[in-house]
């Protein structure tokens, strides 16, 4: 799918289509593969990594970046604060 619709030659954990703009409406793909791997690589449980691909892939649909640092930096705080409220002793 990154190759056919985003046009990357890469692997990734989840892509995000918007359906509208200033909506969070649209497709969350997650590929389990890199999930397991990623949480293997972090040394997490799956299903934290699970929750945290589809947080990123939520936090997309509304409108949040990932493309700079700055912005980087911004989705992985928000990430952390929804990931806090999932899993509240940091399982």
């Amino acid at each position: 799918m990154n190759v056919e619709f985003l046009d990357h030659d890469y692997y990734t954990d989840v892509i995000t289509f918007p359906y509208a703009e200033n909506a969070v409406h649209g497709d969350v793909f997650i590929s389990s593969e890199r999930v397991a791997d990623n949480a293997q690589t972090l040394g997490v449980s799956f299903e934290h990594e699970l929750c945290r691909v589809l947080v990123h892939g939520v936090l997309h649909l509304a409108g949040y970046l990932d493309k700079t640092e700055t912005a980087e930096r911004v989705m992985r705080e928000r990430e952390d604060f929804y990931l806090k409220r999932i899993f509240p002793t940091g399982s």
